[in-house]
């Protein structure tokens, strides 16, 4: 256990940090497993819409930093190759 002041600020810091990147990966591994389910199906106007959101919330990640811009970048690549193919 931190006995500094600040060091017990940056644990309280960092447990807080972690989640929210975990609920930011969590999230955009849950819309690609979306997409993929989407596609399987075969509906192309809900395979659109859920394209859409996936690379809106990757956009959203690497822009605050969650993510890693070229994992975003190689991720919305992949949601592109599943939507042509």
């Amino acid at each position: 256990m931190p006995n500094i002041k600040q060091q017990e600020k940056r644990v309280r810091q960092a447990a807080r940090q972690r989640n929210e990147n975990l609920r930011w990966r969590s999230t955009a591994k849950t819309l690609m497993r979306r997409l993929r389910e989407t596609a399987a199906e075969g509906d192309a106007t809900a395979l659109g819409a859920r394209h859409r959101e996936l690379v809106s919330w990757l956009d959203k990640a690497a822009a605050r930093g969650m993510l890693h811009k070229n994992t975003a970048a190689r991720r919305k690549a992949q949601a592109a190759r599943i939507l042509r193919g």
